[in-house]
């Protein structure tokens, strides 16, 4: 048995137990997020993130849900990654390049301290070629696509942040029962990989009220590349500007989709909640 040091933080209430990977190796990161990330058993998560050397970038992220399955990207823990290295001296830098598995994201420090701080994320260019997403759907790009569930047709917009989402827009997000309606979305055969769903109730044309079902953790406070995902979506309905500020149920973010590069730029607090150690 062994002890290992871990940090729990959020970004709008999307929480995940980050692990520096630089001092602990994880030989079962599947099965550590599984343990750890039980709300009643473990510490409580939607994941862990294991934060290691990378030969391409200054660090690489490696994330896993609550249900051990290893994800592509998250924006709110890309943003988390970003002050737990700042906080903890692994860099003095301010701009940090982050390698995942949906490429390399560049984090931008703003204004904060060691509880909060405000961080920027070029989460890059929205990617959506059905192929590449993945959905099984021969619209290019997949723009208010009806989808049957249980009868009932739901316009879907498809995009890509580095993993798959599937946004529609809803009124009454408040009474959707996401515990039922979630897997139908996630796991329909339309999706190869599973997909992330957002629904999103329209304010006006710079503001958006989301829920998410995200694959492998169910309805979470918050999901960074989903926000990127609906802010994508909206603009290509025509719905919004390219700047937009997303209310989550665990605070806001602000999206703003570029026309000068075509990347998304999320904007949002990372919060160290507490550190600990346990014995695994």
């Amino acid at each position: 048995m062994k002890e290992l040091k871990f940090t729990k933080m959020h970004g709008a209430g999307n929480d995940y137990i980050y692990i520096n990977g630089f001092q602990h190796k994880i030989d079962n990161p599947g099965e550590l997020a599984i343990k750890l990330s039980n709300r009643n058993f473990g510490i409580g998560s939607d994941g862990l993130v294991l934060i290691l050397p990378s030969e391409t970038c200054d660090f690489r992220m490696q994330m896993f849900n609550s249900d051990g399955s290893e994800a592509e990207m998250c924006g709110n823990a890309s943003r988390c990654v970003g002050k737990f290295v700042y906080d903890n001296g692994l860099t003095s830098k301010k701009e940090i390049t982050l390698e995942t598995l949906a490429g390399t994201k560049y984090i931008t420090l703003l204004d904060g301290d060691a509880k909060s701080r405000k961080i920027t994320v070029d989460m890059g260019e929205p990617i959506l070629d059905p192929q590449l997403i993945p959905v099984n759907v021969d619209s290019k790009p997949v723009i208010n696509y009806p989808l049957d569930i249980d009868g009932k047709i739901w316009e879907v917009t498809c995009v890509s942040m580095g993993n798959p989402h599937a946004v529609t827009f809803t009124k009454d997000i408040d009474k959707l029962d996401l515990p039922v309606l979630g897997p139908k979305f996630e796991k329909n055969p339309i999706f190869p990989r599973k997909t992330n769903t957002e629904f999103i109730e329209v304010i006006d044309g710079n503001n958006l009220n989301m829920r998410v079902w995200e694959r492998g953790a169910g309805e979470t406070l918050a999901c960074g590349t989903g926000a990127c995902a609906a802010a994508v979506a909206a603009s290509l309905n025509g719905l919004t500007d390219r700047k937009v500020t997303i209310h989550l149920l665990g605070g806001d973010l602000n999206i703003e989709w570029r026309e000068s590069n075509n990347h998304v730029y999320m904007t949002g607090e990372a919060v160290t909640v507490f550190e600990g150690t346990l014995k695994i």
